[in-house]
């Protein structure tokens, strides 16, 4: 366990807990129990041959998330009925695997996980099932994090986790995110847009050196992942947001002077002001300055050596 914190730890607890917390609910089901029937502890504890203390663990897990309750001196009651309460039974449990899905694309962010792994080794390696391991899997998959390759083995696509990699993304996103401003049917989610308005005027407002870069960096996912959900363009809206969710999670705090930070928070509500105003060719201009800014870091080195703003199919130069 040498370098793993207190708090990976218990998130990882956790994780065991709600793979034991479908194992409970799975043999509920296959038993017949109605909603009002007694899930004694020892019981279940026997049929999923573990102690009484990770049951209690899972118990009170799912008694937060509505499927059980507890009877002082009585115990626990199943509060559902499984057959019928499907849909939200699997919308939860789901979100107990997407966190187990967290947990692997952070270890692999921390470079705990090698390029290639197999179900197998996951499985052992967070004390899991197989189930919840390829449900994870599965997630990370449509995120696009993860591609399943021969032998029953996922290898995990490239992080940006090195400068390199931090400028195979922007130069991506020069190509993409303009494009997904100026195709038809564009939307801007105006409370979203309000929220991270209010936000960004805040940071630019607090005094010099209270802008670190992690608190700019969720705020610079949460708008370009904004403007990527507005696309009309459901392609390149769905492989935006994979690819933000990726930046978000896995990369690295590269250090940004705070002069960059706030231009860049500057130009963020500038291409708001213009989505707003559905000056969509403007936005898509502002998103290439935007971007070749950010990649080059210094506003003064912007042009050195680049070609002319790229001009997009079908526009009139200005």
């Amino acid at each position: 366990m040498t370098g793993v914190t207190m708090t990976e730890l218990r998130e990882r607890a956790r994780k065991n807990h709600a793979t034991l917390a479908r194992q409970v609910l799975d043999i509920a089901r296959t038993r017949g129990l109605r909603p009002g029937d007694h899930m004694p502890e020892q019981v279940f504890a026997g049929l999923c041959a573990v102690s009484r203390t990770p049951i209690r663990a899972a118990y009170k897990l799912l008694s937060e998330i509505g499927f059980l309750t507890y009877r002082e001196e009585a115990g626990y009651f199943l509060a559902t009925d499984l057959d019928q309460d499907t849909s939200r039974l699997e919308n939860e449990l789901d979100g107990l695997d997407a966190g187990l899905a967290e947990t692997i694309l952070a270890d692999r962010a921390a470079r705990r996980l090698d390029d290639t792994q197999s179900v197998s080794f996951l499985t052992r390696r967070y004390q899991t099932s197989r189930t919840a391991v390829l449900n994870a899997l599965k997630i990370l998959q449509q995120d696009g994090i993860v591609d399943r390759v021969p032998g029953q083995a996922w290898r995990f696509r490239p992080i940006l986790d090195t400068p390199h990699a931090v400028a195979e993304s922007l130069q991506f996103r020069l190509i993409l995110e303009p494009q997904a401003i100026l195709a038809p049917g564009f939307t801007l989610d105006q409370k979203k847009a309000r929220h991270l308005r209010l936000q960004m005027t805040e940071a630019l407002a607090a005094p010099d050196g209270r802008i670190g870069n992690l608190a700019f960096h969720r705020q610079d996912a949460a708008f370009h992942s904004l403007i990527a959900q507005g696309s009309g363009n459901r392609f390149a809206r769905d492989t935006l947001l994979a690819h933000h969710l990726l930046r978000e999670i896995t990369q690295k705090d590269f250090a940004t002077p705070e002069f960059r930070l706030r231009q860049a928070l500057q130009e963020h509500l500038d291409i708001l002001d213009s989505l707003e105003r559905r000056q969509f060719d403007i936005a898509a201009d502002q998103m290439i300055l935007h971007l070749r800014l950010s990649r080059n870091q210094r506003p003064d080195a912007a042009n050195r050596g680049s070609p002319p703003l790229v001009r997009l199919p079908g526009r009139a130069p200005r």
